[in-house]
Order: C-alpha cells, then sequence, then structure tokens
C-alpha cells in the first residue's frame, strides 16, 4: 500500500483484531445473561479454565474443562434464576482481556447482591482459554417487606 507505514498498517491490524475479541466477549456475555451454558462454552477452548470469585483457595474455585465449567455456570443460574452481568465495558492488550461489569442477582433467601466486578481473559486461537472472575465484597440487600 502506498503511501502506509508498517506502523499504520500494525494498527489497524491490532484494532480489527480487538474488535473481534470485543464481539468474542460481547457474545460470551449474552450467553451468560440468556443461561446458556453450551453458547458460553462453545466460546471457550477445550482446556479452558474458569475461576470464581468466591471459594476455598486463594484464586476462588478453579473448573477446567468444558464440561466442568459448563456445570459451574448451570449451578450459578439454578441458585440465582435472575442472576446477570450487565456489562459497563471491555478492553483488550494482545492475549489478554478485561470485562468490567455489574452482577446483579437475588439469593434463594431474597435478598439481592448487586456489585461491580471484573473478568480476566486469556485467549487462544479466537476463543477465551482462561476466565479468572472478581467482584466486590458488598452485603446483600435486604428483601423488601411488605408495605
Amino acid at each position: 500500500m502506498r503511501g502506509v507505514r508498517v506502523d499504520q498498517i500494525e494498527r489497524i491490524h491490532a484494532l480489527s483484531s480487538n474488535a473481534t475479541i470485543t464481539g468474542l466477549l460481547d457474545e460470551m456475555f449474552a450467553a451468560f445473561n440468556a443461561h446458556d451454558a453450551a453458547k458460553v462454552v462453545s466460546l471457550m477452548t477445550e482446556d479452558c479454565v474458569f475461576e470464581t470469585a468466591a471459594g476455598p483457595e486463594e484464586y476462588g474455585a478453579r473448573h477446567v474443562g468444558r464440561t466442568a465449567v459448563k456445570t459451574a455456570f448451570e449451578n450459578v443460574w439454578a441458585a440465582m434464576p435472575d442472576v446477570r452481568w450487565d456489562v459497563t465495558g471491555h478492553f483488550v492488550a494482545g492475549d489478554r482481556a478485561v470485562s468490567e461489569w455489574v452482577f446483579r442477582a437475588t439469593r434463594a433467601d431474597g435478598a439481592r447482591i448487586e456489585v461491580q466486578g471484573c473478568d480476566l481473559f486469556t485467549l487462544r486461537d479466537g476463543k477465551v482459554s482462561v476466565k479468572r472472575a472478581f467482584r466486590k465484597d458488598r452485603p446483600p440487600i435486604a428483601p423488601r417487606t411488605g408495605s
């Protein structure tokens, strides 16, 4: 391309790649909010890893492979049928990406959870290979009582 510098071509390629990854993340969060575990894991590598925001280890709890990750999300949706992640933004840096969101759900006792959080992603071959979840530790909002 005449008159176009190599750094400009590299920048155009990076922007295109970032848009593709952002699209992947948008698709993943749409699947989370549709409670479509099969779709979620189809966007992940076969050997994917999901580390939860809470759990007994310093990293929360770790689920490895599509079957384990699918089960982990199905368990979240069963425990909190109205759970959703309202995405506030994504950014991409090479093979890493971050999604920021607000987690909203109702617990079985009626208390509400509304907290900010983020996912740190590692990407490989156009899919998510690692998803590490983090969220604020805010006390649940008490259920509303009759007026």
